[in-house]
Parts: C-alpha cells; structure tokens; sequence
C-alpha cells in the first residue's frame, strides 16, 4: 500500500522530502563499507585514533564547509571528529571491563561518520583491546572456618576463589597460601578454565595449643605487570572434651568460728578446665563420702563452687566438718576432678546468760519502808569456763539495791534502799542486767515495772500565800472577785479539795456574810455591795482541805482592797448658805485692785484623785472685775471699782472634782458694795479644834448632838452676859484698802476672811495644812466671832450643818 507524501507534508516541503530519499538511494551502497580500527584500553583524553579524511579519501579543506556527525552507540560521547585535521580523536577514557561487561575475546565501539552536502555515511568499528589494569579479588576478604581439633591429617575444606576483569593473560593465574605447619592449598581447574582453591589439613590439630590460625591466601594474575589480591582465613580450632576439671590443691583447710550467720561463704573452688564451651562449663557436687549432717551444715552452689553457711555450726555439737567435693564438665563424656575440704570450727561466747525472776511485787505504797524486798532473781549461763561466769547488775542509779543470797550464789534479792515518793516518780522501770566474762562478753536484760500507790502526804498549795484582790466599789452583790485555786499533787480522793472561809468578825459582821467561795473550784464572789467611804478594805484567810485520810489542809490570806469610784458629789462647804438659796456679800467699793472677796470651799468624801477639786465661773457679770483662782477658790478684785459698776454683782461658782466622769456643784454669790464701812472686829479669837475621820454612824451622831448641845449652851452662856454687861463704845476703824469687811445672813459663814485678812489667811492656810478647818460666824452685837472646826471628809450635804462644832468666844 503506498502512502501519499502529501498527506503529512505540505507543498514546499515535500519537495524536501522527495529530495532527500533520492540522495540516501544514492550514497547507500558506499555507507554499507566498514572501516575497523584497533586501541588499547585507558587512552589518555585528546590521544588521535586514526586520520579519518585519509582513511576515507576526503580532502581535509572541504570538510570544514560540510557538517560532520559521529552517531555513537553508546550513552557517554567516548570520540570526536577533527574537522580541520580530519582525525577522529579521544575525548573520554574508554574500559573494555565496563563497555564489555560480559568478558568477550573481543570487544568492539560501533560508530558513523554523517558527511553532509553531499550526504555520505560511513560505518566504523573501534576494536578496544584489554591491558592489565584490574588487579584479582576475592569477594570477601575475611574468611572464617570451623575446624575441629579431631580433625585427620588429609581433609580438604572449600575456599572461595578470586575474580579478576580482565582477560587473556592478564586474568588471575594461581593462587599462594601463607607458611602453615598445618595447612596448605590445592588448586583446581573447571571445564570453563576456573580455578578452585581448597584448603588441605596436613597435620593434627590441637586447640589447647593453638586455638586460631590466620592464614592469607593470595591470587596471582599473568599481566605485567603482575597484579594480585588477598584474602585473610581464619580457622578456628573447635574444642574437643579432652582435658578433665582440675583443682590446684588435693585438700583445703578453713577455719570457722561457730554460730556464724547462715549465707556466710565459707570458701570458694575454682577448678579449671582447658577446654572451652561447654566442655570447659563445670558442675560441682557433694560425693558419697561427704556425710548428710555437713551437707545440712554447709551449702555448695554447682555452678561457683562457692560452699556457704546453710545451718547452725555449733562447736560444742562438732569440732570439725569434712566435705568431699568433684567438679564434672558438660562434655558428651563429662570428665571430673575431686578435692577434699575440711573446716575446724573455733569456740564463741555463744550462750547468752539467763534471768529468773521470781516473787516480784509490781505494786507497792510510796511510803513502803527501806529494806523491802521487791523481787527474787535468779541467772545462769549455759557455757563453761570464762563465758559461763556471770553478774547482775541494775542498767541505772535508782532507789534499789541487790543483795546476793549467801545460800545461792546465782540468786539475788532486789530490795528498796532509799525513801519512795510517787509525786517525784510515779513507777520505776527497773532494768536488770547480767553479763557473762566472754570474749566478747555476752549480756541480757529484764525489766521489772514497780507502781507507786499514792498516800495522802502533800497538802493543798496555794501559789502564793498572800493575795491582794482590788475590787471596784458599787461592785454588783454576787460578782466574781477572784478564783484561789490551789494544787495537791496527790492522787483521786487525796487531791480532792474543798475551800471555805475562815470566820473572822469585823464590826459585829461575819466574813461569810460579806464574801462567799465556791467549794469545789475556789471561786470567790461578793455578797454585797462595798462602799469606798465606809469600808475600804478586808483581810480575812481562805482555807483548802484535801479529802484524804486524815485530811490535810493549807491556807491563803486574802485581802480585799476597795477601789473608789468617782460616786460623791462635791460639798461646797464655804461660803454656807440654806439649800437652794444665794450667799450674799457687802464689799466697800474702794476695795484695791487684787483684794480677797471671797473664797470658796468644796469638800468631797472620794479618794484623793477623784477628790481634786478646781473652781471656775460658771457666770460672772463683769469677768473684768473678778478672778478665780482655780485650785484654791479665792475671787480677788481684778481692778478697781468705778462709778459705771453696777452695785449688785452675780458670781455663779461651780466646784468639779477629778473623777472619770467629773461631778460637780454650784454656789451663786451676790455682791453688794456700800459707801460706809462696818465696824471691824481686830482682836478675834481662833480656837483651831482637831478632827478626825471616823467610819462609825453612831460616832457620828454622838459627836452631831453633842456639838448641837453645846452650841446651844454657848449661845445662851453669851446672851446672858450681854444682857448682864454695857458694851463698850468703840471708836470705828479708818476704812483700809487691804481688808474687806463681810455680813452675812446666813446661819455659819465661810471661810473667807471678815477683818485683818492677810493675819486671817494666813492662819487658814497654817490650819488647814494641819488638817483643820477655821470658820467665822458673826455673833450678836457687843461680841466677837465664833470660831468653828470642820472635819474635812465628814460628808457634810448643804443641809446639813450638825457636824460642825461652834466656839463662841466671849469679850
């Protein structure tokens, strides 16, 4: 079937085509030709093959405007043309071993030369040629065999034999074995020209002399120059069960002392074998001769030989232990060696000594006498000799002694050598001791437990055995004061202990009344309510009674101290004046700068710190006229009295005392001044009386009533002699700048100064010091003044003017 050109190529170039095809038809028969040339392997890069433009009868210049090709078929570009020259030269190392792997006698590079313009192709064969360029080896350069020592002289063993690329002559020729007293080669050929190596057994082996043997076999190849390769043969000689376990020595000797732990080694055997694997593995074992109570004595391990301790070594049951031991190999025919091992046993201290106790008394009274016996003991030692003697001792110093039994020496009686007392120790631990005289010595122990049963020996103990207790005034009736707990270290019904008030009478009054403590705990409560400023302390003794028999008891004193409360008012005593009513006061108006108006005077019955009192104005109508002095009450003139100054002054004192929270009262004082001056009493009388604080009521109204009836007395004493007697006229007194002179309406006066003031003044201040109180109150006329004596703390009210006793002195 033939196929139209056009169907595949358009007009213009189909006509190449065309062309082409007839120009191949042309020059074919010439491509058909072949030109064959020879070169050596491993040719250098650039070496020139042949003259290609000669060979083929081409001109060398016209090759230069033609296109030359070399179609190689190979896949590494080996050749190339030289256009100018016409040579066909080397561009890559050619190896026959690698272009021919499969070792021909003839290996050959096909290649054409592609002429163009005209077309011409050539077909050309390159014959490369071997050179001795591979040297022999083998394919694995460590040969390892496995010869037994039994092996026969004449046994052969296969050898693995070298290979060598190259070909011809160059390939390998023979093979040479390393010197061998044992060993050597035999060489054989195969129908393919082969050479096999086996390795010939020329002597007996034996490998407790010589275990391994290294050889080397070398092949050889027939180039030149000659080239060869090795390969190293192990043979290792396989052990034989030829040599029996041996042991260095026939018997061994080992000394043991008795009693030694179990595991304990007693000695080791090491048998050796000259054989290896499991010909040289070796068993050891008990023989027939060994007796069966050392093999319940001593264990032997089969695979160390080590012989340990597996029961109890006792020299007193055996002195000595013989063991016959063989040591057997694994072989296929186990070979043994024996030895006999004998073990002296050494004598130990290994009876520990023994206590007895008998007859002991675990419990006893404290107060158990001196010379009790507690406890018989009895010690024994079953060893002899040193390490059977013994003695008992007690482990630490305590209240007991041993006294050894002259009938029995190894008995002892524990007795008390000194006085017991369960409040220091409770119960001893008593640890006896004994001892033997070994080397090492050997002891034991026992303990024996002695409790002390507790007697009534201790009473009650306070802390201290005086207690101070401050309690507060208006205290609630029933409170808690304070809790006296005392201490008896003895036991159950000897500790028990029961507090009760020792009656004391104060005024007529039992303590039971005024306090009471609760039996069981001590705690001590007020039955009352205290007053400060009517009793202001108790002492009294508490005891605690223990329930033992006979009891025993102690006691503490107690001692209630009252502790004032800011509970009282202040009393203005001075200037006195009717509940509720003003104090009034005449003052000349030429009264200096500086002058004493009045004074005022509080009293409070509280304790000294709640009882300061200070003054101040509480209202003043001038405060530029009067000053108050405000820790005395003095008021003094600030200035002098002007004709502006209204004649009736307002002076609102109020008295506070230093209490928590203060109290305080007020006395309002009217001050009158006058043109005239009243007639001044110079030659008063003070008569200072003594005053004391007396806590009793009935003292009081004593004091009260007869002071009310002596007043009245000196009252009536005075108007008779004034009705009796004409005064005396008496010339009036200059007015003086320094004295004020004072009426008064009320019943008692003040203690401010009426006449001769500084002299006045100066003896209040004198007295009171002393603890008097000195107060003028005008007396009928024609007579001087009464002087009267306060008790400072008497708890006067402003109503009340009973405590106060008068002295009227006559002219």
């Amino acid at each position: 079937m033939a196929l139209d050109p056009g169907l595949f190529f358009p007009g213009d170039e189909r006509m190449k085509v065309w062309a082409t095809v007839f120009v191949l038809c042309a020059v074919w028969p010439s491509a058909l030709s072949v030109t064959r040339y020879s070169i050596a392997e491993e040719m250098e890069r650039g070496s020139v093959v042949a003259n290609l433009a000669a060979d083929l009868g081409l001109e060398p210049g016209g090759l230069a405007q033609r296109e030359v090709k070399l179609d190689i078929f190979t896949n590494k570009k080996y050749l190339d043309f030289n256009k100018k020259t016409g040579e066909l030269y080397i561009v890559e190392k050619m190896d026959r071993e690698y272009l021919c792997p499969a070792k021909p006698t003839s290996c050959f590079l096909k290649l054409d030369v592609i002429i163009e313009s005209p077309l011409r192709i050539f077909n050309i064969e390159l014959g490369i040629t071997d050179i001795n360029d591979n040297a022999p080896h083998f394919r694995r350069d460590r040969v390892e065999l496995d010869v037994s020592e039994s092996a026969t002289p004449g046994e052969r063993f296969s050898l693995p034999n070298a290979v060598d690329p190259d070909v011809g002559v160059n390939t390998i020729k023979t093979y040479k074995l390393s010197v061998s007293e044992q060993f050597t080669i035999e060489i054989q050929t195969g129908s393919d020209g082969t050479q096999y190596v086996d390795l010939v057994l020329t002597k007996s082996l034996d490998r407790e002399e010589k275990a391994v043997h290294n050889l080397i076999l070398t092949a050889v190849d027939g180039g030149v120059p000659v080239r060869s390769g090795t390969a190293n043969i192990i043979v290792r000689v396989q052990d034989t069960n030829d040599n029996p376990p041996r042991f260095d020595k026939q018997t061994y000797t080992v000394n043991m002392t008795e009693n030694s732990p179990i595991g304990t080694l007693a000695m080791k055997l090491d048998a050796t074998d000259l054989d290896e694997g499991v010909n040289s593995e070796i068993v050891y074992s008990f023989t027939l001769y060994t007796s069966e109570k050392t093999q319940d004595v001593f264990a032997l391990n089969p695979n160390t030989g080590e012989i340990t301790v597996k029961g109890t070594i006792d020299y007193e049951d055996m002195k000595f232990y013989e063991m016959h031991i063989e040591a057997r190999d694994k072989g296929i025919h186990p070979l043994l060696g024996q030895c006999k091992v004998v073990v002296h046993v050494t004598d130990m201290n290994d009876n520990y000594p023994d206590i007895t106790i008998q007859s002991v008394k675990n419990t006893v009274n404290e107060n158990i006498p001196v010379g009790s016996v507690i406890a018989l003991v009895g010690i024994s030692d079953r060893d002899s000799g040193d390490n059977g003697k013994v003695s008992l001792s007690i482990h630490q110093p305590m209240p007991f002694i041993l006294n050894s039994s002259s009938e029995r020496p190894m008995h002892y009686n524990l007795i008390v050598s000194e006085p017991l007392d369960r409040e220091i120790v409770p119960e001893y631990d008593i640890i006896l001791v004994v001892t033997d005289a070994g080397t090492p010595p050997l002891s034991d122990n026992e303990t024996i437990t002695v409790h002390l049963l507790d007697i009534n020996d201790n009473a009650p103990q306070f802390p201290q055995s005086f207690n101070t207790i401050r309690v507060m005034e208006n205290n609630a009736p029933g409170a808690l004061l304070s809790s006296l707990t005392a201490f008896d270290p003895d036991l159950h019904e000897n500790q028990y202990l029961v507090y009760f008030i020792l009656e004391k009478e104060i005024a007529n009054t039992s303590m039971s009344m005024l306090f009471s403590i609760n039996p069981e705990n001590g705690n001590l409560y007020a039955l009352k309510t205290f007053d400060y400023e009517i009793e202001k302390e108790f002492l009294f003794h508490i005891e605690a009674r223990d329930s033992g028999s006979p009891p025993l008891s102690s006691n503490v004193t107690v001692h209630i101290v009252i502790v004032d409360q800011n509970d009282n008012v202040p009393v203005i005593v001075s200037p006195w004046r009717a509940h509720g009513s003003v104090v009034e006061e005449k003052i000349p108006r030429s009264t200096d700068k500086g002058s004493l108006v009045a004074k005022v005077i509080a009293l409070d019955t509280d304790s000294v710190h709640n009882s300061r009192i200070t003054y101040q104005f509480l209202q003043v109508t001038d405060a530029t006229l009067f000053s108050l002095d405000q820790y005395n009450g003095e008021i003094r003139t600030m200035r002098m009295f002007s004709y502006r100054d209204p004649r009736h002054q307002r002076l609102i004192v109020v008295a506070k005392d230093n209490g928590e929270p203060a109290l305080s009262a007020t006395v309002t004082i009217k001050l009158s001044t006058v043109e005239t001056v009243v007639k001044a009493y110079s030659d008063m009388t003070e008569v200072p009386l003594e005053y004391d604080i007396f806590s009793d009521l009935n003292l009081y109204l004593v004091i009260g009533l007869g002071s009310v009836s002596f007043l009245l007395l000196i009252t009536i004493l005075v108007t008779i002699v004034l009705k009796c007697q004409k005064p005396k006229p008496s010339k009036a007194a200059p007015p003086c700048r320094n004295s004020v002179i004072s009426e008064r309406n009320s019943t008692i006066a003040d203690s401010t100064l009426v006449s001769n003031d500084a002299y006045w003044y100066s003896l209040f201040l004198a007295e009171t010091r002393k603890g008097k109180m000195v107060v003028r109150q005008p007396v009928p006329k024609g007579s001087r003044y009464i002087v009267s004596s306060i008790p400072r703390g008497t708890g006067l009210t402003d109503t009340s003017d009973s405590a106060a006793s008068t002295l009227q002195v006559g002219n």
